[in-house]
This record gives structure tokens, sequence and C-alpha cells, in this order.
């Protein structure tokens, strides 16, 4: 068998666990074992492509893998879950800064050397390369910088914005048109990747944060875009397919995001359109609460016989998920049914919670997803929020002022009893107050959700 035959058979076997990796990341069940095989996928095609291209020197190539792997295993050990989202978003960043170079690179090569002619199907690839990886480099930059606070996590409007937006747009198109034509012509080419690079910081700093979520997934989606079109530049076909699965499979879920915060993709795309404003029918002061202390939450917990626990990013924040686990083991020691409800858009990126109660070893079945679970919020003796808000807000369904209105909530309203942990009455990510605080079968625990499901398990022992 040839070298040939065995570079082909090697990116087919990557394609297809690259295939069968992303199909499986679709379920918590099997989300590990497909982030392994996926990661073989990788392995293989890496190795594979440095065989195929007849690399003359690995020691370059060696020490950056090690410099990389290095980076990798401290970030993985260091970053916190609630840092998660914002670590995403610049792994995203990096990927689209990775397409532009290597289209910016071949781009180079071809331009400077009279005996390589570049054809107008290469010139095509690497504009849209350079464009797609130039908005999801700088645009992911902003997204991290929102998500870390270290730029306006709100809404960041002006007059003209979107005005000057298509203006960009159009601009950009017209040069990759002339870059097309006049491929040898540089200036083209460096004033495409400029204003691409500044068109992804407008495209995102008028989207507000809680609608972090799509543009994190969205980001995610460009990110494989332009690896697609930079393995029709370097005419590599598992990079090509890799490309177009994280691109498609991005856009799946962003739509899946979209419709769980009842937002258009059309309205994300443009940016500003899909921001909300911190509005609310009822203010602050005419919510009326009810307390509950943590001796009356065990007492509940202790005559209840059905409990669904709605986590939010509060018990990120609060590192809660391991007391939860106990909790939970607690409970169903004395046969109190206990499940999670899961909002898709929960958290500060897709799957933020499944991730966070995964770590603390929550069993995957125990993890419902919204139009599995709401039915049964009405027949439940409990509901616990724990650092949840806006995916609990009755506002969505019954307040057409609300910007939130018309997005699916979890029906934990519903519930007999609902027992909101939290640290305080401050308004959620979306800006507005929950209109649940002030129900009749509503009890505020106010305090540190660790701290305080930690005293509620310590009852609970004593009981």
């Amino acid at each position: 068998m040839n070298q040939d035959i065995i570079i082909k058979i090697a990116y087919l076997v990557a394609s297809v666990l690259f295939i069968v990796g992303i199909k499986m990341l679709g379920k918590t069940a099997t989300a590990r074992k497909g982030n392994t095989l996926s990661s073989a996928a990788m392995l293989i095609a890496v190795l594979i492509t440095l065989l195929d291209k007849n690399v003359l020197s690995f020691t370059e190539i060696f020490i950056t893998i090690l410099l990389g792997s290095a980076v990798g295993l401290y970030i993985a050990r260091k970053v916190e879950m609630t840092q998660m989202p914002e670590m995403v978003a610049l792994l995203n960043g990096f990927g689209g800064a990775s397409s532009v170079l290597v289209a910016t690179s071949e781009y180079w090569k071809l331009a400077h050397n009279p005996a390589l002619t570049m054809e107008p199907i290469v010139a095509v690839t690497v504009a849209l390369s350079v464009i797609i990886g130039s908005v999801t480099f700088t645009g992911s930059m902003v997204a991290f910088g929102k998500l870390k606070g270290l730029v306006n996590g709100g809404s960041v409007t002006f007059k003209g914005q979107h005005f000057l937006n298509a203006t960009f747009l159009v601009v950009i198109i017209v040069l990759s048109a002339m870059m097309v034509a006049s491929p040898n012509t540089e200036v083209w080419m460096f004033s495409l990747l400029i204003l691409a690079l500044v068109l992804g910081i407008l495209v995102v700093i008028p989207i507000g944060g809680a609608d972090m979520p799509v543009v994190i997934s969205l980001l995610n989606s460009y990110s494989g875009i332009a690896a697609c079109a930079t393995g029709f530049i370097l005419n590599n076909q598992v990079l090509i397919i890799a490309g177009a699965l994280v691109g498609t499979s991005g856009i799946i879920l962003t739509q899946i995001m979209c419709k769980a915060m009842n937002r258009s993709l059309a309205n994300v795309l443009l940016g500003g359109f899909g921001q909300t404003v911190g509005t609310s029918s009822k203010s602050e002061q005419e919510i009326v609460t009810k307390e509950v202390g943590v001796e009356e939450t065990a007492m509940l917990f202790d005559s209840a016989s059905s409990v669904i626990i709605v986590p939010g990013y509060g018990m990120a924040v609060a590192q809660a998920q391991h007391v939860v686990r106990e909790l939970t083991d607690l409970l169903e020691k004395r046969n109190i049914s206990v499940k999670f409800a899961i909002h898709p858009v929960a958290g500060r990126m897709p799957g933020h919670m499944n991730v966070l109660l995964a770590e603390a070893n929550i069993p995957y079945d125990k993890l419902v997803e919204m139009d599995d679970i709401n039915d049964e919020f009405a027949n439940t003796d409990i509901a616990l929020i724990i650092g949840a808000n806006d995916v609990v807000n009755p506002a969505a369904r019954s307040n057409p002022q609300s910007p939130i209105y018309g997005m699916p909530i979890l029906n934990a309203d519903k519930a007999r009893t609902v027992i909101v942990s939290k640290r305080s009455m401050n308004a959620g990510y979306a800006g507005i107050e929950n209109e649940l605080f002030g129900f009749p079968n509503c009890l505020m625990l106010f305090g540190d959700a660790k701290s305080s499901m930690s005293k509620v398990v310590s009852e609970l022992k004593e009981l």
C-alpha cells in the first residue's frame, strides 16, 4: 500500500471520527466520548497532514506543539467553570485568527512567486477566509471582554451604527471583488483585512450581555466556516469537512439559542436590534417578597415527595454544584424524587449548566431539558431555583411590555412551593426584575448559594 492511499484512508477515518464525535456531543450522556473521538480525529488529521505535505523540518512544529500544549494544560487546570464562557469566546477568536494567518500566508506566497499563479477560486476563498476569520477574531475578543468585564458588558450603540456596518460590508465586498480581479495588488488584500477586523468589533459591541449565549454559538459557527474556506485554499479535505461540521452545527445551535431567548437570527447577525432594555411593568419596590430561613427550608424539603432544581449562573459563581449534589443524595435517601430542569440558555454559554453539574458527578438522566420537564412543575412539591433569574421570569408569558416577552421559560412558578436561593434582589443578566419573587408560593432564601445549601444540608441531617 503506497503512501497516497494511506493518507487518503487516514483522512477518511479522521472525517468519520469528526462526524461521529460532533454527533455524540449533542447528548449529555455521550458528550465526553464524542469529545474524545473528535480529539483523536484532530490528532490523526494533524499527523497525516504533516506527512502529506512532506515537511522538511519538524523542529519548529514540535516546539510550537509543546508550547501550545503547555498553555492548554495550564488553562484546563486553572480556569474556573464560571470562566468557561469567556474561555470559549477566546478560543473561537483564536480559531478565526488562525484562519486569517493561514490565508494571508498563502496569499503572500502566491502573490510574490512569479512561478505560481493565483486562480480566481483561490482568491475568492482567500477573501472569504480573511473576512470571516477577521470578524470572528475581533468579535470574539469583544465578547471575551464583555464576559470578563474588561469592556462595557451592556449594549454599546450610537446613531447611524447600522448604516455604518452596512457601509463597511459593501466596501468589503467591493474590495474582495477587486482583489479577485487583481490578486497581486496587495493594497486590496490588506485593506480588506483591516476593514474586516473593524467590522467584527462593530458587529458585537451593540449586543448586550443577555444575548451572549447566542453570540458565542454564532462566533463558533463563524470560526468553522473560516476554517472550511481555509481548507479550500490548502486543498485539505479533512479541514474542509471539519470546518463545515463546526460551521453548520454552530448555526443549528445558534438557531436553538435564538428560539430559547426569543431572538431572531437576523437580529443577532445585524447586532443591536435584539438587545434587551431593562424595563418592567413592576418596580422592585412593588414586589413584596417572603423570606425563608435555613431551618424552615430544611423542614419543607423533609416533607416533600418531589423536587425540581433549576440551576443558573449564580450557582456557578458560588461553586455550589458539589453541595447541591450532596443535597440531592440526601433527598433521594429519603425517597424524594429529584430532577434538574435545564434551560437552553441558563448560564453564559450553551450547555453551561450541563457541564457544571457533570463536574459534580450528577447522573445525566437527572438533567432534563425544558420542553420535557415543564409539564412536571405543576405536580411538583418544591422548585428550588439556585442562581437562575431570567429563565424563570413569568413576565415572559404575561407582560407584553417586558423585553423578554415571548421567551420560553421554565414553569417553576407553577410548583406548589418555590424556593429561590439568591444573594439579593438584584436583577438578572437581562437587567429586569423577576415577578416570580412576589408570587404567593415563592420564598426567598437570601445568601451565598454554597453557604445556604450547606446549612440546609446540615439541618436536614439533623431531622
